[in-house]
């Protein structure tokens, strides 16, 4: 009798240790249900979405890529050189140089700076208020407010930097250097000196 009473307990035993494995296994059920998609206290995670990491109203244009090198004891250092600028097309622009080791990790380094250094241009409707000339260095260029219709008149640098701002018709002329970074310095710097005509 003693033995099977034994026999019983160890039965008894067996059976509430597999209860509560799976009563333990019905409360992590829950726990991995918030990893997926909940988190604890009931609140629904938000799904991760790339679109909230990027910044969809900015447009950028490549100004100029060149390769870049600098001495050490050892030799020398190959790096790229990218000169970008940032827009949102309703007059608000940014312009930077960022380097690294490829095209992809300077670009990301000039969008950064770019972001952070814009500035806001008074624009007259989708052209500039009035002529302007303007020196920057050996750079001179001058810009001619033009007609709906004309569209831009404009090399490359000073193409990507009105187009970003959201200008869409202007007349464009680059006198001096043929610098594409100091041009497009020069086309910011004399937008700002714009003056706002109502």
């Amino acid at each position: 009798m003693s033995e099977v009473k034994e026999t019983t307990k160890t039965e008894n035993k067996v059976a509430t240790k597999v209860e509560a494995t799976s009563e333990q296994a019905q409360q992590r059920q829950p726990f991995g249900q918030q990893r997926r998609g909940q988190r604890p206290g009931g609140r629904e995670r938000k799904p991760f979405n790339k679109k909230d990491r990027q910044d969809g109203d900015l447009e950028k244009k490549i100004v100029s890529i060149r390769r870049v090198s600098r001495t050490y004891s050892g030799g020398k250092r190959m790096r790229l050189s990218v000169c970008l600028v940032v827009g949102d097309k309703k007059g608000k622009v940014g312009i930077a140089i960022g380097k690294g080791a490829d095209v992809v990790s300077a670009e990301a380094k000039a969008y950064n700076k770019a972001k952070k250094n814009m500035v806001h241009i008074d624009l007259k409707g989708k052209t500039i208020a009035h002529q302007i000339f303007y020196k920057k260095a050996a750079a001179r260029i001058m810009l001619k407010p033009a007609s709906p219709g004309t569209g831009v008149i404009a090399g490359s640098s000073l193409r990507a930097v009105l187009e970003v701002i959201g200008v869409e018709d202007i007349l464009t002329k680059v006198i001096g250097s043929n610098n594409a970074i100091n041009n497009a310095y020069a086309c910011i710097e004399a937008l700002q000196n714009l003056k706002k005509i109502n």
